[in-house]
């Protein structure tokens, strides 16, 4: 992929991404709204419902801001560590030494 192409991905993974939190945000407020209307005056239960949905809606703000930024502090940070230019290739190894070569060329012990 190109640069131009990760770019506009990225701004549609943002632009949806934020479209979902923003309507998932507005179902539980419906749903509270709807509870806080059915129940009709008990204060203790209106109280626990309206807690409950602003809960909801700041943890899942909440998780989506914190995912996103951290999702672009790890990009910002491959892209300042990335190599310049390409990786030199490794030379090849040595051959290994074979141990019956290594006895031929021993010296022979020492009489005496």
């Amino acid at each position: 992929m190109s640069r131009d192409q990760d770019v506009e991905l990225e701004k549609v993974r943002a632009r949806y991404g934020l479209l979902a939190v923003v309507i998932s945000n507005l179902a539980i407020a419906a749903v509270a709204v709807f509870g806080v209307w059915r129940l009709s005056g008990d204060t203790s239960v209106i109280i626990g419902v309206l807690t409950a949905a602003f809960t909801a809606v700041s943890s899942m703000t909440t998780a989506y801001l914190g995912i996103k930024a951290v999702s672009n502090a790890a990009k910002s940070i491959a892209a300042s560590t990335a190599p310049a230019a390409p990786a030199q290739p490794a030379a090849a190894p040595a051959p290994a030494a074979d141990p019956a070569d290594s006895a031929a060329t021993a010296p022979a012990p020492r009489a005496g």
